[in-house]
């Protein structure tokens, strides 16, 4: 399903010029500098004008996801997204956003403790119930290539693992650290609280192993992962995965791969015409010099 945020974000100035046209011509100007012209260009210049404008336009339009390693659905989802993405015209437009969520905040990490028998005392399920809707997750991971193992699941608290999920942001491999945490999770049997697992899945994905463990020693983007949390619910987050597109259309849950890629057309399309270059109509022509240097 697809729903439609009220409060979408605005655009801050600072890289997008700001237009006024005048007696002597086209005042360019950025946020940083104020009412003071940057430069006047004369209203024959128009190439020029229409250059300095599309070439000041953003360069992506952001998706972020709002996810738990901890989420069966977000792993799927991820792999749908992913799906919708390969079959969208224009991937290089887009940069998706990892957002940390903790369904379990309060969990303690366990590794001797079965996940089923976790699943089943926390939902006050039978264990009959609780391994058939396993058995079903299981079926719908296989749909998209996922391989699940619950009886081999740590039950493990995934506040450390979202701290290391920001810092291989920073790093630019953020969707790397996730498809790594969730394998670890769900497909590998490992503790994505401990620190050791979590400086080899570092490694694996190409982060300084050294930097990755004074990162979990500390206390560093602990805030970061607690503002992610309340951020998500002032977007309205009710449950992961969620995805937002361009701060507008958001999507909640392991929808379909067609929905996926019908929001991203649709987003991606009211985006992209913002981003087109304003086209100017001179109230006055003159002697020129063309672009080739004939006058």
């Amino acid at each position: 399903m697809c729903v439609l945020i009220r409060d979408p974000n605005i655009i801050k100035p600072g890289n997008i010029p700001l237009f006024k046209a005048s007696g002597t011509g086209y005042h360019i100007r950025t946020a940083e500098q104020g009412s003071k012209p940057e430069r006047i260009y004369q209203k024959l210049d128009l190439q020029l004008l229409t250059l300095v404008h599309s070439t000041s336009k953003p360069v992506i339009m952001k998706v972020e996801i709002w996810s738990d390693i901890m989420c069966p659905f977000c792993y799927i989802g991820k792999r749908r997204f992913e799906e919708a993405l390969a079959e969208f015209d224009y991937p290089e437009d887009i940069r998706v956003e990892w957002k940390s969520f903790q369904l379990q905040p309060d969990l303690q990490t366990q590794p001797d403790k079965n996940m089923t028998e976790h699943l089943a005392q926390t939902k006050g399920w039978s264990l009959e119930q609780t391994t058939q809707m396993q058995q079903r997750l299981t079926d719908m991971a296989a749909e998209v290539g996922l391989e699940f193992n619950f009886d081999n699941a740590v039950l493990a608290n995934s506040f450390n693992a979202h701290r290391l999920a920001h810092f291989a942001q920073s790093q630019n491999k953020g969707n790397e650290a996730e498809e790594a945490l969730f394998k670890a999770h769900f497909t590998d049997g490992k503790n994505i609280d401990d620190f050791e697992v979590l400086t080899e899945l570092a490694e694996d994905i190409g982060l300084d192993t050294e930097e990755a463990r004074r990162i979990l020693e500390s206390d560093r983007y602990a805030e970061a992962v607690k503002e992610d949390i309340r951020e998500s619910r002032k977007v309205g987050v009710q449950g992961v995965p969620f995805f937002v597109y361009n701060r507008k259309y958001a999507i909640s849950g392991a929808q379909p791969t067609e929905a996926f890629v019908e929001t991203l057309q649709k987003s991606w399309k009211e985006w992209n015409s913002q981003q087109q270059p304003a086209t100017l109509n001179a109230d006055a022509e003159g002697a020129a010099c063309g672009p080739n240097g004939d006058c």
